[in-house]
């Protein structure tokens, strides 16, 4: 392990971008597919030793990898919906985000949101199974959802509520495509050109199961610089 001057520390296989809060305000989050389950606890590892004073984050973590993680830290990280989370949550800075999904079947890209949210400073909150087959689950919490900073909405099959919430609340709208849905959703594709066309205006869009990506959205939105 080497710890460059430029800002990073190369661990022989990645180089671990220690000077990204410096530069973005949020550190660097692990993407755990595709890495042994050992990549990824170390990866952790030399994200926590650079800032011990702020939470540590992989996220599409599978069951080897958090039992990897939980070994290497103990009761300090907390394992749901394939989000890792190593250290104890900010104090919120901003907000509050409503994190919103569809079906239960979305939950997990929706948790992932959430809890990478309240990762990089926001005050979130969930709010599930209130999708457009049941319209009035949604209208229920309409004086919520106004309360919101901005609203991260989380659907897939046809992808119609992000267009819903869009017309009945005035803060920026993030929608996410989930990969739920029968043969004609094509693994997400259908729900995601749903919200890309979508006909309320201001909607934001990022890919398909991403809700790291709407929580960071979200994030630069509000201008919340966590520097720990």
């Amino acid at each position: 392990m080497q710890t460059n001057s430029n800002g990073f520390t190369d661990l022989g296989w990645a180089k671990i971008d220690t000077d990204r809060p410096a530069r973005t305000g949020a550190a660097e989050t692990v993407y755990a597919a595709g890495k042994t389950p050992e990549q990824v606890a170390a990866a952790l590892t030399e994200l926590r030793r650079a800032h011990p004073g702020r939470a540590a984050l992989a996220t599409k973590c599978d069951a080897e990898c958090v039992a990897a993680v939980r070994e290497a830290f103990g009761d300090e990280v907390l394992c749901e919906a394939g989000v890792a989370v190593v250290g104890a949550f900010p104090e919120p800075e901003a907000g509050p985000v409503a994190v919103v999904c569809a079906g239960t079947s979305d939950l997990p890209v929706a948790a992932e949101a959430h809890l990478v949210a309240r990762a990089n400073g926001l005050d979130a909150y969930l709010i599930a199974d209130v999708g457009v087959a049941g319209l009035h689950r949604l209208l229920d919490r309409v004086p919520q959802l106004r309360e919101a900073a901005c609203v991260i909405v989380v659907a897939g099959m046809d992808g119609a509520l992000p267009s819903v919430v869009a017309g009945l609340v005035a803060s920026p709208v993030i929608a996410v495509p989930t990969s739920v849905g029968y043969g004609a959703a094509f693994g997400g594709l259908a729900p995601l050109l749903t919200m890309l066309n979508s006909c309320a205006p201001g909607v934001s869009v990022v890919n398909i199961d991403n809700g790291f990506g709407a929580a960071m959205a979200a994030a630069r939105i509000l201008n919340v610089k966590v520097e720990r």
